[in-house]
């Protein structure tokens, strides 16, 4: 799942079915696989707006 999530974040073009199948054979759902990457992508989603938007992260999270 990891593999997959960090794929997805860095490499989203080079995603393929047989990423998804070596999740299904691991023994994720359908239902899983989709939960993985909505998760991914609104993390993804939110990190660009907050930079896109300059927000500075709070003091007390550290670098």
């Amino acid at each position: 799942m990891l593999r997959f999530a960090v794929k997805l974040t860095a490499q989203p073009g080079a995603m393929n079915e047989a990423d998804v199948e070596a999740l299904r054979t691991a023994g994720f759902s359908d239902r899983d696989i989709l939960d993985i990457v909505e998760v991914v992508g609104y993390y993804a989603y939110a990190n660009r707006v907050a930079d896109g938007l300059g927000i500075e992260t709070e003091s007390w999270i550290p670098d």
